[in-house]
């Protein structure tokens, strides 16, 4: 079963967690200097935080979490069909997570990802600049420049 995933920027890591916590009525499943994740199943939902990352605050990115690669073929098939440009990023690290995934936007500009997590990593990796995505470009999701 899929799992919807949020990413919001924060700026005080420590004071959204308790907000979140409280909120969530759980605690973090993952805690890390810049970043904290809950996996709830109630609602089933990946929600993330992060400071310093990324220039956005709130809402930086929604995504469908597939729990295996037969349900990221499905999600990657619906991507494709949306009509809409799509960054294929592959394997990467990204959020202390080695994941499978690609990007999309709305037509709106709300930035969404589709990825299969498959392993843990010790550093927070790398992601597209998702700050530099505007609703009136055509491509999604530009990779950060070196």
């Amino acid at each position: 079963m899929k799992r919807l995933h949020v990413h919001v920027g924060v700026e005080d890591l420590d004071q959204s967690i308790r907000f979140y916590s409280t909120l969530f009525g759980n605690d973090p499943s993952v805690i890390k200097p810049d970043y904290a994740k809950w996996m709830l199943e109630d609602p089933r939902v990946n929600f993330a935080i992060s400071a310093g990352n990324h220039a956005r605050k709130g809402i930086e990115h929604l995504g469908i979490q597939a729990e295996n690669a037969s349900e990221l073929g499905e999600v990657y098939g619906r991507l494709k069909d949306a009509d809409r440009p799509v960054l294929e990023e592959g394997q990467t690290t990204c959020c202390y997570a080695k994941s499978e995934k690609s990007w999309i936007t709305d037509p709106d500009g709300v930035i969404w990802e589709a990825f299969f997590t498959n392993g843990e990593a010790t550093v927070y990796g790398d992601s597209p600049a998702l700050d530099t995505i505007s609703p009136s470009e055509t491509k999604c999701c530009a990779p950060r420049a070196a």
